[in-house]
Protein backbone atom coordinates (compact mmCIF):
# COMPACT_ATOMS: atom_id res chain seq x y z
CA UNK A 1 0.00 0.00 0.00
CA UNK A 2 1.28 3.15 -0.88
CA UNK A 3 2.13 6.02 1.64
CA UNK A 4 -0.38 8.37 -0.26
CA UNK A 5 -3.60 5.88 0.40
CA UNK A 6 -3.17 5.92 3.77
CA UNK A 7 -3.80 7.71 7.34
CA UNK A 8 0.13 8.85 7.07
CA UNK A 9 2.29 8.64 11.06
CA UNK A 10 4.43 10.59 11.98
CA UNK A 11 7.43 7.49 12.22
CA UNK A 12 6.50 7.96 8.21
CA UNK A 13 7.62 10.96 8.05
CA UNK A 14 10.65 10.78 10.36
CA UNK A 15 11.31 8.43 8.14
CA UNK A 16 11.16 9.78 4.96
CA UNK A 17 13.07 12.58 6.42
CA UNK A 18 16.08 10.98 7.51
CA UNK A 19 16.15 9.04 4.09
CA UNK A 20 16.35 12.20 2.12
CA UNK A 21 19.23 13.79 4.43
CA UNK A 22 21.24 10.24 4.03
CA UNK A 23 20.80 11.24 0.13
CA UNK A 24 22.89 13.90 0.15
CA UNK A 25 25.18 13.73 3.33
CA UNK A 26 27.66 16.27 2.34
CA UNK A 27 25.41 19.13 1.43
CA UNK A 28 23.47 18.65 4.80
CA UNK A 29 27.28 18.64 6.45
CA UNK A 30 28.00 21.81 5.07
CA UNK A 31 24.74 23.51 5.54
CA UNK A 32 24.49 22.56 9.34
CA UNK A 33 28.49 24.40 9.69
CA UNK A 34 27.05 27.49 8.34
CA UNK A 35 24.09 27.84 9.97
CA UNK A 36 26.17 26.83 12.88
CA UNK A 37 28.52 29.93 12.35
CA UNK A 38 25.45 31.93 11.46
CA UNK A 39 23.93 31.64 14.99
CA UNK A 40 27.56 33.13 16.63
CA UNK A 41 25.69 36.08 15.78
CA UNK A 42 22.92 36.18 18.51
CA UNK A 43 25.44 36.87 21.13
CA UNK A 44 26.23 39.92 19.35
CA UNK A 45 22.98 41.13 18.45
CA UNK A 46 19.73 38.93 19.71
CA UNK A 47 17.65 40.92 16.53
CA UNK A 48 20.03 39.77 13.79
CA UNK A 49 20.48 36.35 16.06
CA UNK A 50 16.59 35.54 15.69
CA UNK A 51 16.23 36.75 12.50
CA UNK A 52 19.39 35.34 11.02
CA UNK A 53 17.90 32.01 12.24
CA UNK A 54 14.61 31.98 11.15
CA UNK A 55 16.55 32.96 7.99
CA UNK A 56 18.16 29.89 8.08
CA UNK A 57 15.26 27.73 8.54
CA UNK A 58 13.42 28.81 5.58
CA UNK A 59 16.60 29.06 3.60
CA UNK A 60 17.08 24.80 4.21
CA UNK A 61 13.93 24.48 2.37
CA UNK A 62 15.04 25.60 -0.53
CA UNK A 63 18.15 23.74 0.05
CA UNK A 64 15.94 20.91 0.52
CA UNK A 65 14.24 21.69 -2.86
CA UNK A 66 17.52 21.90 -4.48
CA UNK A 67 18.54 18.19 -3.33
CA UNK A 68 15.46 16.90 -4.27
CA UNK A 69 15.69 18.02 -7.76
CA UNK A 70 19.37 16.67 -8.14
CA UNK A 71 17.45 13.42 -8.17
CA UNK A 72 14.49 14.48 -10.30
CA UNK A 73 14.20 13.33 -14.05
CA UNK A 74 13.45 17.19 -14.67
CA UNK A 75 16.60 17.83 -14.14
CA UNK A 76 18.67 19.51 -10.46
CA UNK A 77 19.41 22.90 -10.43
CA UNK A 78 22.37 24.98 -8.77
CA UNK A 79 22.62 25.82 -5.09
CA UNK A 80 23.10 28.99 -5.77
CA UNK A 81 20.05 28.83 -7.52
CA UNK A 82 18.07 27.84 -4.62
CA UNK A 83 19.64 29.80 -2.15
CA UNK A 84 18.88 32.98 -3.96
CA UNK A 85 15.14 31.92 -4.93
CA UNK A 86 14.60 31.03 -0.65
CA UNK A 87 16.55 34.51 0.32
CA UNK A 88 13.93 36.84 -0.34
CA UNK A 89 11.55 35.50 1.38
CA UNK A 90 13.27 34.01 4.19
CA UNK A 91 13.97 37.58 4.52
CA UNK A 92 10.68 38.77 4.81
CA UNK A 93 9.14 36.16 7.04
CA UNK A 94 12.29 36.59 8.89
CA UNK A 95 11.92 40.03 9.49
CA UNK A 96 8.55 39.59 10.30
CA UNK A 97 9.11 37.08 13.04
CA UNK A 98 12.03 39.27 14.64
CA UNK A 99 9.87 42.22 15.03
CA UNK A 100 6.86 40.55 16.55
CA UNK A 101 9.91 39.18 18.70
CA UNK A 102 10.85 43.11 19.93
CA UNK A 103 7.00 43.99 20.12
CA UNK A 104 7.28 41.46 23.07
CA UNK A 105 10.47 42.06 24.80
CA UNK A 106 9.83 45.51 24.53
CA UNK A 107 6.59 45.77 25.93
CA UNK A 108 7.76 43.22 28.69
CA UNK A 109 11.12 45.82 29.28
CA UNK A 110 8.25 48.83 29.55
CA UNK A 111 6.30 46.88 31.92
CA UNK A 112 9.58 45.92 34.46
CA UNK A 113 10.38 49.19 34.52
CA UNK A 114 13.69 48.62 32.38
CA UNK A 115 13.16 50.62 29.35
CA UNK A 116 16.94 51.21 29.11
CA UNK A 117 17.02 47.84 28.43
CA UNK A 118 15.31 47.85 24.75
CA UNK A 119 18.05 48.76 23.01
CA UNK A 120 19.92 45.50 23.90
CA UNK A 121 18.09 43.85 21.54
CA UNK A 122 19.83 45.06 18.87
CA UNK A 123 23.15 45.82 20.22
CA UNK A 124 24.93 43.47 23.17
CA UNK A 125 27.95 42.41 22.52
CA UNK A 126 28.92 39.65 24.96
CA UNK A 127 32.15 37.94 23.36
CA UNK A 128 34.03 39.13 26.49
CA UNK A 129 37.01 37.55 28.02
CA UNK A 130 34.50 37.30 31.50
CA UNK A 131 32.15 35.41 29.28
CA UNK A 132 33.83 32.82 27.76
CA UNK A 133 36.19 31.84 30.26
CA UNK A 134 35.99 29.09 32.67
CA UNK A 135 33.07 27.41 30.36
CA UNK A 136 33.30 23.73 29.15
CA UNK A 137 32.27 22.51 25.54
CA UNK A 138 28.69 22.10 26.46
CA UNK A 139 28.11 25.39 28.95
CA UNK A 140 29.83 27.13 25.98
CA UNK A 141 27.48 25.84 23.48
CA UNK A 142 24.40 26.25 25.53
CA UNK A 143 25.34 30.12 26.10
CA UNK A 144 25.92 30.28 22.12
CA UNK A 145 22.85 28.57 20.82
CA UNK A 146 20.33 28.37 23.83
CA UNK A 147 18.44 31.76 22.00
CA UNK A 148 18.13 29.60 18.94
CA UNK A 149 16.06 27.06 19.99
CA UNK A 150 13.96 29.47 21.72
CA UNK A 151 13.74 30.99 18.39
CA UNK A 152 13.05 27.61 16.27
CA UNK A 153 10.11 27.19 19.00
CA UNK A 154 8.55 30.33 18.90
CA UNK A 155 8.41 30.39 14.74
CA UNK A 156 6.87 27.03 14.96
CA UNK A 157 4.32 28.39 17.37
CA UNK A 158 3.70 31.80 15.06
CA UNK A 159 3.21 29.53 11.74
CA UNK A 160 0.66 27.05 13.91
CA UNK A 161 -1.28 29.94 15.10
CA UNK A 162 -0.90 32.74 12.34
CA UNK A 163 0.08 30.90 9.28
CA UNK A 164 0.58 26.91 8.78
CA UNK A 165 3.11 24.32 8.81
CA UNK A 166 3.01 24.32 4.79
CA UNK A 167 2.40 28.14 4.41
CA UNK A 168 6.63 28.98 3.57
CA UNK A 169 6.83 26.31 0.86
CA UNK A 170 3.73 26.72 -0.83
CA UNK A 171 4.36 30.45 -1.07
CA UNK A 172 8.17 29.77 -2.42
CA UNK A 173 6.92 26.95 -4.60
CA UNK A 174 3.57 27.33 -5.47
CA UNK A 175 3.72 31.39 -5.53
CA UNK A 176 0.82 31.32 -3.05
CA UNK A 177 -0.12 34.54 -1.03
CA UNK A 178 -0.33 34.38 2.20
CA UNK A 179 -3.90 33.81 3.08
CA UNK A 180 -3.92 31.28 -0.33
CA UNK A 181 -1.10 29.29 1.53
CA UNK A 182 -2.74 29.51 5.08
CA UNK A 183 -6.37 28.13 3.92
CA UNK A 184 -4.59 24.90 1.93
CA UNK A 185 -2.16 24.32 4.64
CA UNK A 186 -4.68 24.31 7.35
CA UNK A 187 -6.78 22.11 5.27
CA UNK A 188 -4.06 19.34 4.92
CA UNK A 189 -3.02 19.75 8.13
CA UNK A 190 -6.87 19.13 9.58
CA UNK A 191 -6.53 15.86 7.61
CA UNK A 192 -3.34 14.54 9.04
CA UNK A 193 -3.79 16.22 12.59
CA UNK A 194 -2.21 13.56 14.90
CA UNK A 195 0.90 12.95 12.47
CA UNK A 196 1.03 17.35 12.13
CA UNK A 197 0.82 17.41 16.28
CA UNK A 198 3.14 14.43 17.02
CA UNK A 199 5.46 16.10 14.14
CA UNK A 200 5.45 19.87 16.36
CA UNK A 201 5.52 18.62 20.00
CA UNK A 202 8.45 16.47 18.53
CA UNK A 203 10.52 18.92 16.89
CA UNK A 204 9.57 21.64 20.06
CA UNK A 205 11.05 18.68 22.39
CA UNK A 206 14.21 18.31 20.87
CA UNK A 207 14.26 22.08 20.55
CA UNK A 208 14.27 21.94 24.86
CA UNK A 209 16.49 19.21 24.82
CA UNK A 210 19.14 21.50 22.86
CA UNK A 211 18.92 24.22 25.07
CA UNK A 212 20.29 22.30 27.90
CA UNK A 213 21.36 18.62 26.86
CA UNK A 214 22.45 18.60 23.54
CA UNK A 215 23.49 22.37 22.37
CA UNK A 216 26.06 21.21 19.71
CA UNK A 217 23.10 19.56 17.95
CA UNK A 218 21.23 23.01 17.51
CA UNK A 219 22.22 23.22 13.71
CA UNK A 220 21.05 19.95 12.91
CA UNK A 221 18.00 20.17 14.35
CA UNK A 222 17.71 23.67 12.22
CA UNK A 223 18.46 21.07 9.33
CA UNK A 224 16.32 18.13 10.20
CA UNK A 225 13.22 20.98 10.71
CA UNK A 226 13.67 22.33 7.07
CA UNK A 227 13.95 18.94 6.10
CA UNK A 228 10.47 18.00 7.88
CA UNK A 229 8.74 21.02 6.43
CA UNK A 230 10.05 20.11 2.48
CA UNK A 231 9.18 16.55 2.65
CA UNK A 232 5.83 16.71 4.11
CA UNK A 233 5.01 19.85 1.93
CA UNK A 234 6.03 17.38 -0.84
CA UNK A 235 4.15 14.64 -0.01
CA UNK A 236 0.52 16.30 -0.10
CA UNK A 237 1.32 19.24 -2.83
CA UNK A 238 4.18 17.43 -4.82
CA UNK A 239 2.48 13.81 -5.18
CA UNK A 240 4.35 12.20 -8.50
Amino acid sequence: MSIYDRKIKFSDWLRKSLLFIRRDPWVWIGYSLLVAAILCVGRVSYALGIFSAVVCLFVGVGVAKYCDLKHAESGAVGLIWAIKKSLPLAIILGGMIMLCWFIFSALANILNGQVDMISYFFFDWQYTSANLRGRDSRELAIWLYGYANITLIFTLLMLATFASWYSYPLMLFKDYSWSQAKEAGRHECSTQKEAYYKTLLFLVFEAILCTEITPWLTPILYVLTSTFMFVTYKSFFEKA
